[in-house]
């Protein structure tokens, strides 16, 4: 699964080849997306900005619609249109039976409605799960994934924006994110340039019936870390993962935040080359301490790295039994 870092930095590239300018091209696999475009009109509205949450993605759209009606985009008429379907991820068609895992949503608001289609600022939440991943194009330039894989295509004048095996995508009216929706009950965002990790240290603190490694994989804890940075951050800050928040020190805490927000940093750097680290090491080989490397030596101590499955969903964990204690 795509973690902050990589949120982050796909954020950026998008955001830098697509905002400022006018949406020419839309289209999307799912029909409720479709259904906004048709009723929202996507084309005509300028990207604002593309913005990474945690492991979420927003791209925020203008509420300046071209046509000869743009400037009626402040009236209001019509009643309040609000509709929630559940879809499965990755699907190969509209229509097929999906299971509730993901959720796309319609909202819709009265106010600033006209004929039907919401004129003010609209905002396209993705969240990537497993096998999602966004692409910049040039018009024309061939895509790297076949078209079947395609779920939401945002193009300009420039650039075309493709979002493959997206599973989890929605509508916003702009003033909800981050205030009425997925992303408000967010733990604080280890890469926002105004990252409070105190509160953070509160947020894991609450929590303090659960292992620390689930902890730090609750988004509603603090914000970005995923699998393999919950085992570097562990591996570094010398805890294992099976320790019980509740029995862990204020302080290895607030050492272990400190670390999660120092790792995935460097990772977003514009120094930073490709592939992931957190050892500091070039080689794409030695770049982690511990993930991906059950039953091979601690590269500190020479100890057998351990691996087990953990928690909901057993997600895969990996530490060194000597340098990590409880």
């Amino acid at each position: 699964m795509p973690e902050g870092d990589t949120i982050f930095r796909a954020a950026r590239t998008l955001h830098r080849a697509l905002a400022g300018h006018v949406v020419t091209r839309f289209e999307t696999a799912y029909a409720p997306l479709a259904r906004v475009h048709d009723d929202t009109p996507i084309t005509g509205r300028t990207i604002e900005a593309v913005e990474a949450h945690g492991k979420h993605m927003v791209m925020r759209f203008s509420g300046d619609v071209t046509g000869p009606d743009a400037s009626l985009s402040r009236a209001a008429s019509g009643g309040p249109l609000s509709a929630r379907l559940q879809f499965a991820d990755a699907p190969s068609r509209i229509g097929r039976t999906m299971a509730p895992d993901s959720v796309l949503a319609i909202r819709h608001a009265d106010a600033g409605r006209v004929g039907g289609a919401w004129r003010g600022p609209l905002a396209l939440r993705t969240h990537m799960r497993m096998h999602g991943s966004w692409h910049i194009y040039r018009p024309g330039e061939r895509w790297q994934r076949p078209p079947r894989q395609m779920r939401i295509v945002v193009g300009t004048a420039d650039f075309v924006a493709v979002g493959f095996n997206v599973p989890d995508a929605a509508f916003e009216r702009g003033v909800d994110v981050g205030a009425r929706d997925t992303i408000a009950a967010l733990g604080p965002d280890l890469l926002d340039p105004a990252f409070d990790a105190a509160e953070a240290v509160r947020r894991l603190q609450a929590r303090s019936a659960m292992t620390i490694a689930e902890a730090l994989l609750d988004q509603r804890a603090l914000a970005g870390i995923g699998n393999v940075f919950k085992s570097e951050v562990l591996f570094e800050g010398g805890v294992e993962p099976f320790a019980v928040v509740g029995t862990i020190a204020e302080e290895r805490l607030t050492a272990l935040v400190a670390i999660a927000w120092r790792q995935l940093a460097a990772n977003v750097a514009p120094s930073h080359g490709y592939g992931r680290r957190t050892t500091g090491r070039l080689a794409p080989s030695e770049g982690l301490w511990v993930y991906g490397r059950g039953g091979r030596p601690c590269r500190r101590c020479g100890t057998t790295i351990a691996f087990a499955k953990q928690g909901f969903g057993a997600r895969p964990t990996y530490w060194c039994p000597r340098c990590q204690t409880p």
